[in-house]
């Protein structure tokens, strides 16, 4: 009985040699994805080879492809997509330097484990799992970071090998696509709320709310007990308000006049632009703002007498902490955060799925089917 279980786990699955994959190809505008046939991964010691059931949509797949991380561009992703379709180029940059074309890339990942090297991993074999696309592969001890689908290929392919150190069986009733929703926006969001020390005693302010990483931060903030504030469309209010959020307010107003001066403790923002100098006039005396994105536009006018006369904390953060997603794991399965899902596309359409999720018209995330 003992050998026949050994057999079972170890066993192979049926794994082509072969694999349909988004490749993208350089910095520039859809025609850089292409839809290819390409080798099926081969996986190395400590690894495992996960067949991909659901592929989120980030907004680090677009700015990678388009060049945004370069320190050249001084405009928000909106503005240098319009630009790169009308022929403007970029220098190449990606999370961490160069990016090194053609890449497969999906960030965000639900898959099953089909293939391991080592008898040490076998019993993640046939386990649902997501993966923790942002790696430490030197230890928490070192800031060094290695991101899935920026360093190496990514999910947006039928098979994807990483880490076996970086995949998590999960256990609940949520669909292959549901799960996809959670590695990249919700672990950078519950990455900021750490850092930054968020907690029951805090009024938050979240920009951005209706997008993957603000809609996570509104219910990862709401579960630590905070009063939410978050900064959406018109239009969008009311999916905010059930997600969690105390107060809504529209995208275009005047903080300074809805707010007052010195009465959050917290900024949660992935937006930046114009706004930003206000941020630091409504943060109270010894408050904090954090940072994970400025879709916006990443140069803003920054006072820095407000940073010092005010004592404000500010913490810039892609590096993500340990604790981050075995917390995810946890509030998963316990029942204590739901996912957001707006829209599943097939990978094949990923033109479509990107051109939709750039209109900024949906609430939440879209996740890609293989």
């Amino acid at each position: 009985y003992f050998i026949l279980i050994i057999n079972f786990m170890s066993k192979d699955f049926d794994i082509p040699k072969q694999m349909f994959a988004i490749v993208t190809t350089g910095n520039g505008g859809y025609d850089k994805l292409s839809h290819k046939i390409v080798d099926t991964p081969e996986i190395n010691k400590n690894e495992v080879l996960v067949k991909v059931l659901a592929a989120g949509i980030n907004n680090t797949e677009i700015n990678t492809r388009i060049g945004w991380y370069s320190s050249s561009v001084q405009s928000g992703t909106e503005t240098l997509h319009k630009n790169i379709e009308e022929g403007i180029s970029y220098k190449n940059a990606g999370w961490n330097g160069v990016t090194n074309f053609p890449l497969i890339q999906g960030t965000d990942c639900c898959g099953i484990v089909v293939k391991c090297k080592e008898n040490k991993f076998n019993s993640l074999l046939g386990k649902r799992v997501i993966i923790r696309s942002c790696m430490r592969l030197e230890g928490f001890s070192s800031r060094q970071k290695v991101w899935m689908a920026s360093n190496f290929d990514g999910a947006f392919a039928e098979y994807v090998k990483v880490p076996a150190s970086e995949v998590f069986p999960i256990n609940c009733g949520w669909s292959d696509a549901e799960l996809a929703t959670i590695p990249c926006s919700y672990g950078t969001s519950e990455n900021m709320l750490l850092i930054s020390n968020c907690n029951q005693n805090d009024t938050v302010l979240i920009t951005g709310a209706s997008g993957g990483v603000g809609s996570a931060t509104i219910q990862l903030a709401k579960l630590r007990g905070c009063n939410v504030i978050a900064i959406v469309s018109e239009e969008k209010s009311s999916y905010a308000t059930q997600v969690g959020a105390d107060k809504v307010i529209p995208r275009n107003s005047n903080l300074l006049k809805v707010l007052g001066e010195n009465n959050i403790n917290l900024v949660v923002d992935v937006v930046g632009g114009k706004n930003f100098s206000d941020f630091l006039k409504i943060i109270a005396p010894g408050g904090r703002y954090v940072s994970a994105g400025a879709i916006g536009n990443p140069i803003v006018n920054f006072d820095l007498r407000d940073l010092y006369l005010k004592d404000i904390s500010m913490f810039g953060c892609t590096t993500w902490e340990e604790q981050v997603f075995l917390n995810l794991i946890k509030y998963i399965e316990e029942g204590r955060i739901k996912p957001l899902l707006s829209k599943t596309f097939k990978l094949s359409n990923i033109i479509e799925a990107q051109k939709e999720f750039l209109k900024k018209n949906h609430f939440g995330n879209f996740v890609l089917i293989p």
